[in-house]
Parts: structure tokens; sequence; C-alpha cells
């Protein structure tokens, strides 16, 4: 997948989680040096591995995020007045080789508001990705998880690899931008885009062994949950409670497998297909955000918009601006140009979101008038989108654009996936993906090449999760969730294993379901969370009124 401008259509239609190259694939199984952190299986590797878990954190107030981490200002207290706080954990760089090199894992936390009695400890996030920062979303999406406050702090990282662990770096950001302009992310010369395509892929891959190779192979999904094992125990919690949502889903299920007896409390909402591999993940994918056009298009009849009369009719459409704006970008008024890339950016991020789809609908309206000024500011505004969690946080405005947020999704998902497509691969299922969308198939199917020339041997086609022996685990899925399908949280619940997986369904719109605000599945949630109580397996919460008028 591209990177810069170019790769936020790939990261957006892979989303929050994984796509291109990262749609699952994170398995501990090569690389697995054996279950709960055995430290290699050898006495010394876990005298080596002691040391690190006698080590006491130092937290102090958080600085203003780094240029890598995206930048802003740093997190203003609560309305309580309680202050965000930081601190660096090291860990082992490798941990089948605790006794080597150590790396530093960045934390963030804000201390329970409740009475100290009522405390159950640490609650982790993971919010998706992979490689955003959690050091800089938490504080933006707090006030969603402040009821848990009552009796957690809440907690989360910059996973290896990630923002100011270690993070990854491959091309210089406006090189990158330079190199993805001049290439279609959707070739269909058969020749020379195709070339071109591949050959991006592999500087990439070049630039990110040469300037940070001595991390690449220690990044993956396997290293990041044996990371939060270490957490659990320096932040003085005997279970891990966790929150993980889309990509973090996939971290989740793999930190139960690896420590099934660690688990605390853990929610996982938008949950990650742990059955794929990277292609059939894509192709989901391919099928999960035509669905939620389609549903965009039925609200979109309702208002009486003029895209259209009938769903189809707006579908169709879409595909056609698409595809004219390929051919013909579209000026607008600063002087830039609307392509068909950001056309599929903009609609793609707004499907992460019910909220967003009257912007999507004036843009594209505004489109057909030949106006692009408001479909080319919503694709820059929602152009990071897939890459880091699902924010509407005011913070992140003053953001540089030197976050690694797209190298360490390339680095993360490259190393967990075994797979390395090549373009004979993709075009043998591109109809495929058409049929399944002919709006965002394409660019799925093309974003299968991204791990080309990657100098890291992936881990595994799909991850590991069986957690046999793990308490309960609440699986929170979305009917009409685009980029990780309703399917998902069946076919997790199934490979937890029996008696583990909770499913509750949010039959609903928008990626993941927590942060729609919808209220019986927040009540599911904090119960769970806060009071042990889980829902009936099956239950479902249903959606709040769409959105009225443009």
């Amino acid at each position: 997948m591209p990177s810069a401008r170019a790769i936020s259509t790939a990261v957006l239609l892979s989303t929050a989680t994984l796509l291109s190259c990262s749609l699952t694939a994170c398995a501990p199984t090569a690389r697995d040096g054996g279950r709960a952190g055995d430290g290699g299986g050898t006495a010394t590797g876990a005298q080596d591995e002691n040391r690190f878990r006698k080590q006491t954190l130092n937290w102090q107030d958080c600085p203003a995020p780094s240029p890598i981490q995206g930048g802003g200002e740093a997190p203003a207290p609560l309305p309580d007045g309680t202050r965000w706080q930081c601190t660096t954990m090291q860990a082992p760089l490798d941990w089948k080789n605790p006794s080597g090199e150590s790396i530093g894992i960045e934390l963030i936390r804000a201390r329970t508001g409740g009475d100290a009695d009522d405390r159950i400890g640490s609650l982790l996030f993971n919010f998706g990705g992979p490689g955003g920062s959690g050091v800089t979303t938490l504080p933006g999406l707090a006030p969603d998880y402040e009821k848990l406050r009552s009796r957690y702090d809440l907690v989360s990282f910059d996973p290896r690899g990630v923002g100011n662990s270690r993070g990854v770096r491959c091309l210089d950001p406006d090189a990158a931008e330079e190199a993805a302009d001049e290439v279609d992310e959707t070739p269909d010369d058969g020749g020379d885009e195709t070339d071109a395509l591949v050959e991006l892929n592999r500087l990439i891959a070049a630039a990110c062994e040469k300037n940070s190779g001595d991390v690449l192979p220690y990044v993956g999904t396997t290293e990041a949950a044996r990371d939060m094992d270490l957490m659990r125990h320096l932040l003085g919690d005997e279970k891990l409670h966790y929150f993980g949502i889309s990509y973090g889903t996939q971290l989740g299920g793999v930190y139960a497998h690896l420590f099934p007896e660690n688990v605390g409390r853990a929610v996982l909402d938008g949950v990650v297909d742990p059955t794929h591999d990277m292609m059939e993940e894509a192709l989901g994918q391919a099928g999960g955000f035509q669905l939620a056009f389609e549903h965009f298009a039925d609200w979109c009849v309702e208002q009486r918009c003029t895209l259209g009369e009938d769903t189809e009719t707006i579908v169709a459409a879409a595909v056609e601006l698409e595809a004219g704006l390929d051919e013909a970008p579209l000026p607008t008024s600063d002087g830039s140009e609307l392509d068909g890339d950001e056309l599929v950016e903009a609609v793609v991020g707004s499907l992460y979101s019910q909220s967003l789809w009257p912007a999507l609908l004036v843009g594209l309206e505004a489109v057909t008038r030949g106006d692009g000024d408001v479909l080319l500011d919503l694709a820059e505004a929602l152009g990071q989108h897939g890459s880091g969690g699902d924010t509407d946080d005011d913070s992140t405005d003053d953001a540089t654009d030197e976050s690694n947020d797209n190298d360490a999704f390339r680095a993360i998902t490259c190393d967990d996936s075994s797979d390395r497509y090549t373009p004979a691969d993709v075009r043998a299922r591109l109809a495929e993906f058409v049929e399944a969308s002919p709006l965002f198939g394409p660019g799925l199917a093309w974003s299968a090449l991204s791990c080309a020339g990657w100098p890291v041997p992936g881990e595994a086609e799909h991850p590991e999760v069986s957690a046999p022996g793990a308490p309960p685990i609440l699986l929170v899925g979305n009917t009409g969730d685009p980029a990780t399908p309703y399917a998902g949280a069946a076919r997790m619940a199934e490979r937890l294993g029996k008696g583990v997986g909770v499913e509750l369904t949010y039959d609903g719109e928008g990626h993941g379901a927590f942060d729609s605000g919808n209220p019986c599945v927040r009540d599911a949630v904090h119960a769970y969370l806060l009071d042990g109580r889980l829902p009936k397996s099956g239950t479902v919460c249903e959606p709040e009124p769409l959105p009225e008028g443009k």
C-alpha cells in the first residue's frame, strides 16, 4: 500500500484495523517462544526476563506529543483536575532473547476519580490501527470512558514500532507523498501502472529497512501482547482488564491465547475475523464497505437527495463519479484537484461514523455540480482516520504530518502476515473484488501488494486466538460495520473456544459500537467492566434514529 497521502485510501479501506497487508495476520507461531511468556523456555531466559519485571515505572506529567506521535499540545487535565501521567516501560526488544537489547514502550494514564476502595485496577486500551498512538488518542476519547474511570485507572500505550516506542520510519513524508502522487493505486493497464505500484512498495520497504531495520523484526502483535502482560504486572494487577477496538481486538485475542490465565474483564469491539488471511480479509472488507455505502444510499433516498431516486442509482453514480475523476480530476478553488482516489477516501472515511453521512451527502452532491471543494476537504480531514483509532478530538487539529502512523501500520501488518502476493495473485482474484464492490473492491485488491519486498518474513496467515481456560470475553459486533464486518465476532467467539466469547450485537452503522454512543451498548459494556455482569450471549441492541436532513 502506498505511503503518505496516497496510502491513506488503503489505510482507510483497511481500517483502523488491518487492510492491505494488514488484514488479520499476527499469529504466535514460528516466533512464539511458548505460551505465557516463558522467556524462551530456559532458566537463564527466565532470569533475564525477571529484570524487566523488577523495574519501577516513573510516572510524570505528560509532555506535548512528539512529531512522530502526531504533534499537538500536551493533554489538558480532566474536568475534575486529574492530570495525565506518562512513563516509559522497558521491555526486551526480542522476547525470545530477553538478555539482549531493550525497547522503551511509552504509556499514559489517568488515575481513577472514584473511591479508592472501589478501584478494580487498570483498564488498558488499544484503539486500533495498527499504528495509532494510544498516548495521543486516549486523552481525546477520555470523555467516552469517564464512567469507567470511576473504578479503573485508564491506561494506553504506543505499541512497539509506533510513536515514541521506537517508532518505525520509512520514507521521508514529503518524499513519500511525491512518490505516491506518481502512482495509480488501482492500476488497470496491465503493465506500467502495475510495475510502478510494485516498485513503490519495494521502495518503501527498502527505506523502512534502511531507517528502522533493527526494530522491524520485533514489532508484531505477538510481541505487543507480551508487552501488555509486562504492563499488567508493573501496574500491579493480577489480571489484565482490557478494552480493544478494531485491530485492538486482534491484539486482545492474541493476548488471551498467550496468557489465558491472566485475562480479566475484557471487551473486544469491532471484532477482527481471526480466520481470514490477508486476501480473504480484504475481500470481506470490500463487501462490508459496499453494504455500508448502500445503507448510506438508502438514507440518501429518504432525504430526497439529488444523487438518485433509488439506492442502485446512487451506488452506480458514485462508481461513475470515481471513474470520471480518475480520468479527469476536478479542479478546486485552492488550486488543488479532486481525483478518484480522494473521492473513495472521503466516502470510506465517512462510513466509519454515521454522524458523517450528512457531510458526505453535501460533498457528493457538490461534485455532481462541478464543485470538488467539500469532498476534497472531507478526504483530507479523514485521511488518517484508519490509522490511529476513531476520534473526534479537536486537540489533533494542530497535529503535524510527521507521525509514523502509516509506516507503523505497514511494519506491524507485514511482520504479522506471511502473505506475500504478486500482481498475478491480485489479477486472479480481481473479478471477485469488483463483484463484491465496484467502488471499493479494486483498491482493496491491489493493496494486498503492500508487503512486496518486505525485509522481514511474516509470522502466519492469520492470528492464533484460541484461549481454552480463559474467562468470558465480551465481543461486540456491529451489523453495519464496514471495516470489521459483523461475521468476525462470531468467528472470534468460535476460535476463542467454548464458553469464552460472549456476543453482543449492535444493529447499527459505523465502525465499532461503543463509540456510537448507543445507550444499550454502553450500558452492557459498563455493567460488565464495572460490575462483572455479562449480557446474555446473543443480545441485540437496536440503533438510535438516523440523522435527519442535510
